[in-house]
């Protein structure tokens, strides 16, 4: 996914214009077979508390840069004090404009949402944005709501991914079913994307022709606000490729 090439130091990456992404971990609380980091050297490129440092150094040197993501691996996987210290750093930024969280913990463990990561939240004068991963309404149970909830409630500003999975959600039922869901869960649908071809994913793979048949039938049945955009990554675009339907 180009990963590798937009490496500026350990830990950090500047792929699009106006934002850096910071991995913070490998860790992650599920491991999902169809991940485009699955292979990522993350031995090599996580940030850690010696290269804050360098991240600060980083955007001095480009002031352009007004939004940083936290990503993985999964940040929420870090505990409260290490997650805390690398958020009050780029908060205290004045060049930080937002904060974005890509996560899925608030859906395969809603508990971690705890009272100090609210807290952390709360505090900041920054615009917090988290970036939820659900392919399926089942996933979206009461525990989530609730956790969804609290987050919205400190504004926080929820949007959701979602991975076209073949025989898993590849239809336009389920799908809006899950937009649905979402925005009952306070969160609004942002990317659905198409498989990235990573190794041992194949059998996950749906075709072109047939999500832009199911994306069809999903503009028909769901307000605008509840469509995602439908996309695709490719290495070297200066920002993901928009995925247009004819029909």
């Amino acid at each position: 996914m180009g990963d590798a090439q937009a490496s500026q130091s350990p830990g950090l990456i500047h792929k699009y214009h106006g934002r850096i992404l910071i991995i913070t971990t490998g860790a992650c609380a599920i491991h999902c077979r169809y991940c485009f980091r699955r292979e990522f050297p993350y031995s090599d490129n996580s940030a850690n508390r010696s290269q804050i440092a360098n991240i600060q150094q980083y955007l001095a040197d480009n002031p352009d840069v007004t939004e940083a993501i936290l990503s993985g691996g999964d940040p929420l996987t870090l505990s409260d004090s290490k997650f805390q210290h690398l958020f009050d750093s780029l908060s205290d930024n004045q060049q930080i404009k937002r904060i974005r969280i890509h996560t899925r913990l608030p859906i395969v463990l809603p508990n971690r949402i705890t009272k100090h990561l609210l807290s952390t939240f709360k505090s900041s004068t920054k615009k917090v944005v988290m970036v939820i991963h659900a392919n399926h309404p089942n996933e979206l149970n009461d525990e989530v709501e609730d956790a969804l909830l609290a987050l919205k409630n400190i504004g926080v500003t929820l949007l959701n991914q979602t991975v076209l999975l073949k025989k898993v959600n590849d239809n336009a039922s389920t799908l809006t079913q899950l937009s649905t869901r979402l925005f009952e869960c306070h969160t609004l649908p942002y990317y659905l994307h198409l498989l990235d071809k990573v190794n041992g994913a194949m059998h996950f793979d749906s075709s072109t022709h047939h999500a832009h048949a199911i994306y069809a039938q999903i503009q028909k049945q769901l307000p605008g606000y509840l469509v995602p955009k439908l996309v695709q990554e490719e290495a070297g675009k200066p920002h993901k490729t928009m995925l247009q339907t004819n029909y």
